[in-house]
């Protein structure tokens, strides 16, 4: 047990049985009437994301979630195998707990998977990650300069929106959260 003071970034709570995590708080003390906190938390499992206000000084449930390292093995067909790299133990994921992450990871690749008393909630990946292009359309002699975009098919099978003078093989960093271009990288 936490109170509403206490609360900070991250922090998961367990609200009517359901788990929470706290996106932004803010302690707001008006000149009349008691101070409050104004959170925008949002829902573990569904990824629903609601304004709540608590009174300050109420104790709120936190849970404990467990967040570790985890490196990406591959996908057997039906869920995706994480293996912990210190005890190598390996968890089964399921797509749907995986969701629009599976566009953007590698064999081999480090992801932060969170798991409350054993069960995994949702995966983490970095801000930005480097795929390579494997098709994209050619790009046009006179296209260079005009800041046009075209779609190209990554090594993950996702799709994206590049510059136009981008073509195959070409290696990209990519927004995980939004999907966005970033950049080539050399």
């Amino acid at each position: 047990m936490a109170t509403t003071n206490d609360l900070k970034n991250g922090m998961v709570l367990k609200i009517d049985g359901q788990l929470w995590t706290v996106m932004e708080f803010q302690h707001v003390k008006p000149g009349k009437g008691p101070a409050f906190v104004r959170t925008k938390i949002k829902n573990v499992t569904s990824g629903k994301t609601i304004d709540k206000t608590f009174n300050a000084g109420v104790k709120v449930e936190t849970s404990n979630v467990d967040k570790r390292t985890m490196q990406y093995l591959y996908n057997d067909g039906t869920n995706y195998v994480f293996m912990e790299p210190d005890t190598y133990d390996q968890v089964e994921v399921s797509p749907d707990i995986v969701g629009d992450a599976a566009n953007y990871m590698l064999e081999n690749q480090d992801v932060l998977v969170a798991r409350h008393e054993g069960t995994p909630l949702f995966i983490e990946l970095p801000a930005s990650v480097v795929l390579e292009i494997t098709y994209t359309e050619p790009g046009l002699q006179g296209d260079r300069s005009t800041g046009g975009t075209k779609p190209a098919t990554l090594e993950t099978g996702a799709s994206i929106q590049v510059p136009l003078f981008l073509e195959a093989g070409t290696k990209v960093k990519v927004d995980t959260r939004d999907g966005s271009y970033l950049g080539r990288v050399s």
